[in-house]
């Protein structure tokens, strides 16, 4: 048997994608997207192939600059092969101008609310955009949970969304619980280099920011975790998963054993079953 490294997946190479689109007016404000069978807009079941979900994907790495969505493209291809049209947004990240609070946040949300209709108008009816699942890893997870979460926002918030961006969301990893990322010092405080600070400096942000405290969401929610993971402690998913399952969203959390951090968006390893299945069943699949 072959052992793959963890992060072996950060450097993999994949296939380029299909098109790369533009969801906001900066340069940077782009998206890959990825089509079943690499076709330009036929299906794995073929040309005649339509009304397949959008998996809207958001990267990790911390929230920073260092880590960007190339290293996605194995899980995206992925995704695509299954039955997905998958669509990866970049967006502002610490280290970069107008990274953190507020423009990281500016960036997710308006890609989640446009992505879905710009995807639509470049591959017609292949796509179901009333079938919308945002996926996130690590921090990626974070930032697809708050997605969903923004229905709990103030209505006078510009981030507040009055229905669910999605039907589904689904966290590998992620990063649910922002104060305990501050107060943990994951990754060297990535979640003060993010906000700027902690709670106590900025608690009105963490308020806006923190899933743990945006449910329920009226979002099928799925969170898959290793219970090996060295970067995201496996408590933040369980936690998560409880607090939403209290409020009564429909939420589930896969605990894999012996699984770490990378495993999860990588299609070569064990833990890819379960990743498929969450992404399935956030697309009510």
């Amino acid at each position: 048997m072959v052992i793959v490294p963890q992060t072996d997946i950060l450097t993999r190479a994949s296939r380029e994608p299909d098109h790369t689109l533009q969801y906001g007016p900066r340069d940077d404000q782009v998206a890959d997207l990825r089509l079943p069978g690499g076709l330009g807009g036929a299906g794995s079941g073929g040309p005649s192939a339509s009304g397949l979900p959008l998996v809207v994907f958001i990267h990790g790495g911390f929230w920073r600059s260092a880590f960007d969505r190339r290293h996605t493209g194995p899980l995206a291809d992925a995704l695509a092969a299954s039955g997905f049209v998958v669509c990866t947004p970049e967006f502002r990240r610490t280290g970069q101008p107008g990274g953190g609070w507020p423009g990281t946040f500016d960036d997710v949300a308006l890609a989640v609310d446009a992505l879905p209709r710009i995807v639509a108008q470049t591959v017609g009816s292949l796509v179901d955009v009333s079938r919308v699942v945002v996926g996130g890893h690590s921090a990626g997870g974070h930032l697809a949970l708050w997605s969903a979460g923004r229905v709990r926002l103030p209505g006078e918030d510009s981030w507040h969304a009055g229905r669910p961006p999605a039907v589904g969301v689904v966290s590998l990893a992620g990063v649910c619980d922002l104060a305990a990322c501050h107060r943990l010092g994951l990754d060297g405080d990535a979640a003060g280099d993010l906000m700027g600070g902690g709670p106590d400096a900025y608690p009105s942000r963490y308020a806006a920011a923190d899933p743990m405290g945006l449910v329920p969401t009226g979002t099928v929610l799925r969170l898959v975790h290793g219970t090996t993971d060295d970067r995201v402690p496996v408590e933040q998913s369980v936690a998560y998963n409880a607090g939403a399952v209290a409020t009564g969203d429909d939420a589930h959390c896969d605990v894999l054993d012996g699984c770490g951090h990378f495993e999860l968006i990588d299609p070569l390893s064990t833990a890819w079953p379960w990743v498929l299945s969450a992404f399935r069943g956030a697309a009510g699949a």
